[in-house]
């Protein structure tokens, strides 16, 4: 299949351009016809911090130079979307909020929480009299389906409004980085390298903002909407390894009891990729999810370390800029990338071509979700997701390979290790995994049932051309009865957590719920 191509983007370049931002990272989705004075709306969704947030600093750049006010506005996905989601996905999402509300507050930022979705975000603009609206930048199809129509409706009732995207998220900007759909981290690698000294630069100040004058945001009842809207949600209880927001991210990153980059850096390279070992991990990748904390920041302290532990730092470089960018390239370029059909063709061709393979094991998606396979490590993957809201990035791919084995065909077994992941797939949230939902998700069932990014290997059954992972393997590589050990010691805390919590926990679950 060859390589889907968009046409590039009009990037705000001009020597006026007031944005403190690379102009490349910036798009100019309307240009607009300029209301002077209007206000600026950042609408975030991906990217929810205040701080080394290059789509904020756009709009406060555009608002100082304007002599105009600011806002930041967040829109809720609506109902439907928000009760296909788990209380441990809300639970985290809406803390993170509240706290930074409470920062925005603090710097005199209005911040508007609409709870009706991205179909609010016109109505707020034109009661604003906003002259320009800025968003983040997501590759998913339902985040760009939500600010299209956001944009039409725009154009159509408010067309003097200018709309700007800004891809706050990757170091280098993804339209940027590559013109197309890379074919591997080693043809993106070199792309990113030849620009990297151009992006990976310290964030500026936010620039001053003239006060807010206009509508005052509703206040928000936190505990009472963090109460509604996880009473309805369906009970999977939330972490408590993790704490959301700016803050908690930063004490991830760099914090003098357990930050990674301060403690436990030197074992990456070396530990990363044994399920026994998890403190090997970094432990960011919820931060990075939800926008906590950038990728940017991240890269910047890292390299500052490189010298004390150098394999490690670019070790660690290369999963964060290189990999989960590379996620990002082929998501943004291949609208089906969570389809058999988004696949390069030789894979296509052999998976198709074993799928009639007969397969010792066929198990229905109940008994995979259930954990009820023939096989303890396997299982042990699966409730290490269930009970501790993440799974080990290696057992991931070992997880994802059986589900090809154990399922009836390919298309099958990509579309249940999505379900799997982030239940329902059709929604903009998410179930077990408290990072699900996330280009690197898809492509890490991409890679794992359809060989993307990878190479062609030994021909073997149901796999056909598809790299192969055995229980045998496994073995080879860590402790499995250790491994399994401890799920089962986190499986046991969550349940007891969760019996706490809740009058009638669910830890099970049934027919019903799918």
């Amino acid at each position: 299949m060859p390589p889907t191509t968009v046409s590039p983007p009009r990037t705000a370049r001009g020597p006026a351009n007031p944005s403190p931002a690379h102009p490349s990272r910036v798009r100019v989705i309307h240009p607009g016809g300029g209301k002077p004075g209007g206000p600026v709306v950042y609408c975030m969704l991906r990217d929810q911090r205040l701080a080394d947030n290059w789509a904020l600093l756009h709009a406060a750049g555009l608002a100082a130079a304007s002599a105009s006010p600011l806002a930041v506005a967040f829109a809720l996905f609506p109902r439907p979307f928000l009760l296909s989601a788990r209380r441990r996905q809300l639970g985290f999402l809406l803390r993170g909020l509240r706290r930074l509300a409470a920062d925005a507050a603090a710097r005199h930022l209005p911040f508007f929480l609409l709870t009706g979705g991205p179909a609010e975000i016109p109505a707020l603009v034109r009661r604003l009299g906003a002259s320009t609206l800025v968003a983040d930048f997501s590759p998913l199809r339902p985040v760009r389906e939500a600010l299209d129509a956001v944009v039409g409706d725009l154009r159509r009732e408010a067309p003097g409004v200018a709309v700007h995207q800004v891809d706050a998220h990757n170091v280098v900007p993804v339209w940027t980085a590559s013109a197309k759909m890379e074919y591997s981290a080693k043809t993106f690698r070199g792309k990113v390298s030849k620009v990297m000294d151009e992006y990976l630069v310290e964030f500026p100040e936010l620039p001053a903002v003239v006060p807010w004058d206009r509508e005052q945001p509703e206040e928000v009842d936190w505990d009472a909407l963090i109460a509604r809207v996880c009473s309805e949600a369906e009970n999977v209880p939330e972490i408590d390894w993790c704490e959301p927001g700016e803050e908690a991210a930063m004490e991830a990153l760099l914090g003098s009891k357990d930050g990674f980059l301060t403690k436990r850096i030197k074992s990456y390279e070396t530990d990363r990729n044994d399920p026994t070992k998890p403190r090997a991990l970094s432990g960011l990748s919820p931060y990075l999810h939800f926008g906590h904390i950038s990728a940017q920041r991240c890269a910047l302290e890292a390299k500052k370390r490189r010298h004390l532990s150098p394999k490690s730092i670019d070790a660690f470089l290369e999963e964060l800029v290189v990999r989960r960018e590379l996620a990002d390239n082929f998501c943004y370029y291949q609208p089906q990338y969570d389809s058999l059909s988004g696949a390069w063709e030789w894979a296509r061709k052999t998976l198709m071509d074993h799928a009639a393979d007969k397969r010792e094991h066929i198990y229905t998606r109940e008994q995979l979700e259930n954990a009820k396979t023939h096989d303890p490590l396997w299982n042990a993957s699966q409730l290490e997701m269930v009970h501790h809201g993440k799974m080990h990035g290696f057992m991931r791919m070992y997880w994802a390979k059986k589900i090809l084995e154990w399922t009836s065909g390919p298309e099958e077994a990509l579309s249940t290790a999505i379900y799997l992941n982030d239940k329902s797939y059709k929604s903009i949230l998410w179930q077990y995994e408290i990072d699900g939902r996330d280009p690197s998700g898809y492509v890490g069932c991409m890679w794992s049932i359809c060989g993307l990014h990878d190479q062609g290997w030994k021909e073997r059954p149901v796999f056909g051309k598809i790299r192969y992972m055995n229980y045998a393997g496994c073995k080879r590589k860590f402790d499995v009865d250790a491994y399994i050990s401890y799920v089962k010691r986190l499986a046991g805390q969550s349940k007891k957590r969760n019996a706490e919590e809740s009058p009638n926990p669910v830890v099970k679950l049934s027919k019903s719920q799918h």
